[in-house]
């Protein structure tokens, strides 16, 4: 199967671990430089951005937010955070109405900090959480700051103690988490009953397939994959560009040297932040790399080049 650089949205079924579909497209697209986007956890569903080729090493200048609709159910705590833990205590939960739920919620809006569950891939010591949990090891974790840009109360099921939110947060948000924390504030528990990413780093569930939409490609002898995968440089159409117009600058940055740059190139640019990387771009809109303006903002120095020499 033919493959080119870019983009792979992958839409995760349960079970499957982040490394178990970068493995199954490495075999599929017979490619061996394949990496994700950030991990979700074997039982969560959804949107998993898979890099090809090039493409992982842009992986860093993607836009870093995550939407999330999830459930939580109250009265249950876990090892976990999650359902699928031991569970370590229950508790009754209050009754409430969908504006006081709310509100509670506005604990979680905006910058907050948390403390990751236990079984995570936070590094203890140069050690993952997760196998230090295995090994039934006392530890502690440090809260972490982190950003909720939105959470959506959809669905209070009173009866049952469930409650569905959709959370747009920043990159490191743990929802079960949210889950334990928003259990201990109601004067109950809780823990993350289940979870689907919906968009990530700036791709959509509605872009993204199933690998099993890839096998069956494969297994009708279809040798072209790039009707499923997004050129690198669509998926950067948050990063201002600045493009190399003659011979000499494009010498110049395959080379790795530094391109002198008016300032006023960008001034029509609304969103444009000189603190913020750039992506260089032929007159033919072939992306060349990445750059950052030097302090006195004359120059931008290369970062990240493509075909360098």
């Amino acid at each position: 199967m033919e493959t080119k650089d870019g983009f792979l949205v992958i839409n995760k079924d349960k079970g499957c671990t982040s490394h178990d579909c970068v493995k199954q497209i490495r075999r599929l697209l017979n490619t061996k430089k394949v990496g994700h986007t950030g991990t979700l956890d074997p039982e969560v569903t959804g949107t998993l951005p898979i890099a090809i080729g090039s493409a992982t090493r842009f992986i860093q200048y993607l836009p870093q937010g995550k939407t999330y609709i999830g459930q939580i159910k109250l009265g249950i705590r876990t090892n976990t955070d999650d359902i699928h833990g031991e569970i370590i205590n229950q508790k009754s939960w209050p009754k409430i109405s969908d504006e006081k739920l709310d509100q509670y919620l506005n604990t979680f809006r905006g910058i907050i900090k948390q403390i990751p569950p236990k079984v995570s891939s936070v590094h203890v010591n140069g050690e993952r959480a997760y196998k230090k949990s295995f090994r039934n090891e006392n530890f502690e974790l440090a809260p972490r700051e982190v950003k909720i840009d939105e959470v959506t109360l959809m669905k209070w099921d009173q009866r049952n103690g469930i409650i569905e939110i959709k959370i747009k947060c920043s990159a490191g948000t743990y929802i079960r988490a949210i889950a334990r924390d928003l259990g201990e504030i109601l004067n109950s528990e809780g823990c993350l009953l289940q979870l689907k990413r919906i968009s990530a780093c700036g791709f959509d569930e509605q872009n993204s397939i199933k690998i099993s939409d890839i096998e069956k490609e494969k297994g009708k002898g279809k040798q072209n994959s790039k009707n499923f995968i997004i050129p690198t440089i669509a998926a950067l159409n948050h990063i201002s560009s600045f493009v190399l117009s003659n011979e000499e600058q494009i010498n110049f940055w395959t080379t790795g040297r530094a391109i002198k740059v008016d300032i006023n190139y960008f001034k029509g640019n609304k969103s444009f932040d000189s603190k913020k990387p750039i992506k260089v771009i032929n007159k033919k809109q072939k992306l060349l790399g990445i750059g950052f303006l030097n302090e006195d903002q004359s120059n931008i120095n290369p970062k990240l080049v493509l075909n360098a020499k």
